[in-house]
């Protein structure tokens, strides 16, 4: 693979970033197929490299030991570049993983109101920070509380009620008017 040092191409792969209930995992696999590039959700990795559920890494050892496990297997991620990359929705908060992310991929970040989050995030009763709380009251926090962070992506798409293919198209336009993902598409990797 040619890479082109004029654009900072250590920048092969594409991180999607946001909230929970966002569609970083949904709108990853699909984009990964479409550029046929691998997929890789790092809430999974983590669960595989420590034999646990991300609620009982929680439950057992803590939100600050399963921030460093999360650094760990974002770091062993990168290694591999050419794929698209599902964080965790506190992945990006951290000032050293948002770096290597910013370093090393093309970040998007699927930005949604608490509005569509709320029925997505009810489907599933296996996130940590909402277990026990009251969920608007969760996200109205972890908003006001990360999003001008977030908002440091390199690509800002916003996640909609859509289908996932309309959401597909959208991230995959905005992709494209991406100066960093004009560069991949001409290493020939989108």
């Amino acid at each position: 693979m040619k890479i082109d040092k004029e654009t900072d191409s250590k920048k092969h792969s594409i991180s999607l970033v946001g909230l929970m209930g966002a569609g970083k995992s949904a709108i990853g696999r699909r984009l990964a197929k479409k550029l046929d590039l691998q997929f890789v959700d790092t809430d999974e990795e983590i669960e595989k490299a420590a034999g646990l559920s991300i609620q009982n890494i929680f439950d057992i050892h803590g939100e600050i030991a399963f921030r460093e496990g999360e650094r760990k297997v974002i770091r062993r991620i990168l290694q591999n570049p050419g794929c698209i990359i599902a964080t965790g929705g506190g992945a990006f908060i951290d000032p050293e993983i948002r770096g290597l992310l910013k370093k090393y991929t093309t970040s998007v970040w699927l930005r949604a109101d608490v509005e569509i989050l709320l029925p997505r995030v009810a489907r599933r009763k296996n996130r940590p920070l909402l277990k026990n709380r009251d969920h608007k009251e969760v996200l109205e926090k972890l908003i006001k509380d990360r999003y001008d962070i977030y908002a440091k992506a390199d690509v800002i798409v916003d996640s909609e009620d859509l289908s996932h293919e309309s959401m597909l198209e959208r991230v995959t336009d905005s992709l494209s008017k991406s100066k960093t993902f004009c560069n991949l598409k001409s290493q020939g990797m989108a």
